[in-house]
């Protein structure tokens, strides 16, 4: 039996993602190998992620978010700024939202070509073997390292995201603090299980790690990855980080139809 899926390929940051309208319920959500053949670079259309835009009763449109491997997985910044654009396009919202994500409501602005997006707040920082361990709607390991454009990401990345939390695991960023106050970030992400040119929820975590380890006062940081620069800005308290927002460009790439045979 042969399956017409149609698409949008859309990136924020060189984080890329196949974003599919099941409005209607079409889609099926349940079947693993077919979100990864759509995501296989080589025998797909090719992404990083796969991201279902779906009705909800309460907010603008409900997310649901599958890694590169096919399992359903945890909120993606990233992905959540492509997702708000595309909303724009399939005229959901105009330039402002919100949606349901797997971790809550999240609320988005778009100005220009940039997509402002609202993050769940962080209230916990952990101290883990000389890094830092905290949830922006993933769960992040941020490690400093003296320089990051060195490392061998997917080697080390992989060893820290099996070896220190298992299957579950957890997305490793590692960053060096540029001179004039930013930050470079490299990321290996679960469910890629490779080094992303982004991570939207990780760069969050950085911003977030760097002002607990008191290595700026800066309450809006700017962030480098490979696939370009973010902004990350929050309200800081005794009670932890509100107000978090990541911002920064989302891109539509091309729009598509794929022939899967089942």
């Amino acid at each position: 039996m042969k399956r017409l899926i149609q698409f949008s390929k859309y990136q924020g940051t060189g984080n890329d993602f196949v974003l599919i309208d099941n409005r209607l319920n079409h889609f099926p959500k349940d079947d693993q190998p077919l979100v990864a053949r759509l995501c296989d670079r080589k025998y797909g259309v090719g992404a990083d992620g796969l991201i279902l835009i779906e009705h909800h009763d309460t907010e603008d449109f409900s997310m649901v978010y599958y890694n590169a491997d096919g399992a359903e997985s945890t909120m993606c910044g990233n992905g959540g700024r492509c997702l708000v654009t595309f909303a724009r396009k399939l005229n959901i919202i105009n330039h402002s939202g919100s949606f349901m994500a797997v971790d809550g409501v999240h609320h988005a602005v778009i100005a220009d070509d940039q997509v402002k997006l609202q993050m769940k707040d962080v209230s916990d920082v952990q101290m883990v073997d000389g890094a830092y361990f905290l949830d922006t709607g993933s769960p992040h390991h941020v490690a400093l390292v003296n320089s990051v454009q060195d490392l061998n990401v997917p080697e080390v990345g992989s060893s820290i995201r099996y070896g220190r939390y298992g299957t579950q695991g957890a997305n490793v960023n590692f960053v060096t603090p540029n001179e004039d106050g930013s930050f470079f970030v490299r990321t290996y992400e679960r469910g890629v299980e490779d080094e992303t040119l982004s991570c939207g929820t990780g760069v969050t975590a950085v911003a977030i790690a760097m002002h607990y380890a008191q290595k700026t006062e800066h309450t809006a940081i700017k962030v480098q990855t490979p696939g370009g620069n973010l902004q990350v800005s929050f309200e800081h308290s005794a009670q932890g980080y509100k107000k978090i927002f990541l911002t920064g460009g989302a891109v539509h790439v091309f729009d598509g139809s794929i022939v899967i045979n089942d």
